[in-house]
């Protein structure tokens, strides 16, 4: 298939700009695989659809507040970092603004000038390898005194709290975006998800920037995938394995979620408590072995995300959806509605 074929026009209007309040108060399309039927809920509506024994598998990766801006020194120019990946240590990883201002051996400036930096090294792809020094027991202490959280550029507006762009189960500090289809998750919905008998299990994929990276081969099966780390305990694998034993449904919150159970898969025919890097894309012809639901948000037009979920529900079954999505007036990406696909 090719890339144009994952192309829709959206209205501007369409883009949501802040998350709905509550956070279970957004939007559900409701779809089945093998049905035309479209069902147009509210989030906290998700209820209605899950079955005691069910499991949920959310992605309990936090985002890092890992863009900071500060100056080079001693010229005092304006620079910015973003976070990307732990390499060693207190080196990271770095998407730099102006990157080609910031050669090797570049000196940085940050908050009140107790962190500092130095450039060690550029890569290929133009993201650098950058040292911290600091005078706190660690860099996350840096980041929460002064870091940002690196919202999508297609978000203009600022954040009232940070904590709007975290989930509420969020827990392990990795990621350099949300998994956001967790973010209308509420405290009290998933008490009562609990209560109706629902499992929910919690696996750990950190969300590189890769992810919003936009596909550049015509031939979508000639695009290669960033590489991002996740985690299965054994716990997770065994309420999921249980769950599937017995006949009940696992439904992956978010695209994140279901990369990590189908990159498991791939690797271990099964879900298995494990750990590593996965590179997976899944787009219509690759077959999905590890999940029975799907919930997630309307994304980007030609994105490997939209491309993921026309694997699971059908190429022509979810153009049509993002169609009515439209129609409908929806809220797209990041802090818009969401679909849930059975």
């Amino acid at each position: 298939m090719l890339k144009k074929d994952f192309w829709y026009e959206l209205p501007k209007s369409c883009i949501a700009q802040t998350p709905a309040a509550p956070r279970d108060a957004a939007r559900l399309m409701v779809l089945r695989r093998g049905s035309d039927a479209v069902e147009h809920r509210i989030f906290r509506d998700i209820l209605d659809y899950l079955a005691p024994g069910d499991v949920l598998v959310v992605n309990n990766s936090k985002v890092l507040p890992a863009r900071l801006i500060g100056h080079k020194v001693p010229t005092g120019a304006v620079c910015e970092l973003l976070l990307l990946r732990q390499q060693a240590g207190d080196t990271w990883e770095c998407l730099a603004r102006p990157g080609k201002r910031m050669q090797t051996g570049t000196h940085l400036s940050f908050g009140d000038g107790t962190l500092t930096a130095e450039v060690r090294d550029t890569l290929p792809d133009g993201n650098k390898y950058i040292t911290f020094s600091y005078d706190t027991a660690t860099l996350y202490e840096k980041l929460d005194a002064f870091g940002k959280m690196p919202l999508p550029p297609y978000i203009t507006a600022q954040l009232e709290d940070q904590s709007q762009y975290q989930t509420v189960y969020a827990k392990e500090l990795g990621s350099a975006a949300a998994p956001t289809a967790g973010l209308h998750f509420t405290p009290e919905l998933l008490e009562r998800i609990r209560q109706k008998g629902v499992g929910i299990a919690e696996v750990t994929l950190h969300v590189g920037l890769g992810t919003f990276r936009p596909v550049s081969a015509e031939d979508i099966a000639d695009h290669h995938m960033h590489s991002e780390w996740y985690s299965v305990s054994e716990e997770a694998a065994g309420a999921i394995n249980a769950a599937r034993a017995a006949g009940h449904r696992v439904i992956a919150v978010g695209t994140t979620s279901c990369r990590t159970l189908e990159a498991v898969w791939a690797a271990h025919g099964g879900i298995v408590p494990c750990s590593g890097d996965t590179g997976i894309f899944l787009y219509p012809g690759v077959e999905l072995h590890a999940i029975d639901g799907l919930i997630t948000n309307f994304h980007l037009p030609e994105s490997t995300l939209i491309m993921l979920v026309a694997a699971f529900y059908g190429y022509t079954p979810t153009m049509r959806a993002y169609k009515i999505a439209v129609d409908e007036k929806y809220r797209f990406f990041s802090f818009g509605d969401a679909m849930l696909i059975l």
